[in-house]
């Protein structure tokens, strides 16, 4: 059941005009995904719309100063950034609808969807890509059946790592559930 870009608009009113730039490339994402019943429709629409700030957002925020956590120390080799300052913070901050973050996430990612996200890590910005990315981490952490399970704070945490902005969250769930009933 694909989704419309009116019903995008009923859950994430502050879309605006993103809500039918993204509708089509959310429902082939979420296609290729298995995101494709109401519960699971529900939580990942919920999830990427919290995360994108309903879609204003496909680039994660924030200068030089505070991405320069992920160019070097423990987070950036977590994320498989190189140990020298030469701007891999920078190259591979948070992009897509949920943010994939680090050059050692674009790489599985883009062998993922078959694109050299290493190179072109600005991919992640358009549309289509932004949506399958945010399907390819959904469906590479379990979000399926969590969401099956009604599991949503599990969910947010395997997002998140923790539960930032889960009113929010919670909110955007409600009314996803309520316009894909």
């Amino acid at each position: 059941m694909p989704i419309t870009a009116q019903q995008l608009l009923q859950i994430l009113p502050n879309a605006g005009k993103q809500a039918g730039v993204f509708a089509s490339a959310l429902n082939l994402a979420m296609d290729r995904y298995q995101i494709n019943t109401r519960l699971r429709m529900a939580a990942f629409i919920a999830q990427v719309g919290h995360e994108s700030g309903q879609f204003r957002y496909v680039k994660e925020l924030g200068g030089d100063q505070y991405l320069s956590k992920y160019d070097t120390g423990p987070l950036a080799k977590r994320l498989g950034n190189t140990p020298e300052v030469d701007g891999d913070g920078q190259k591979y901050r948070g992009r897509g609808l949920i943010q994939i973050t680090g050059r050692a996430n674009y790489a599985a990612c883009g062998e993922a969807l078959g694109i050299d996200l290493i190179t072109h890590p600005e991919l992640l910005e358009q549309p289509q890509y932004a949506c399958l990315s945010a399907a390819w981490f959904w469906a590479t952490k379990g979000l399926n059946t969590l969401a099956d399970a009604g599991e949503f704070n599990t969910i947010t945490r395997r997002i998140n790592g923790g539960l930032n902005g889960l009113a929010d969250r919670l909110k955007l769930w409600a009314k996803a559930r309520e316009v894909l009933a």
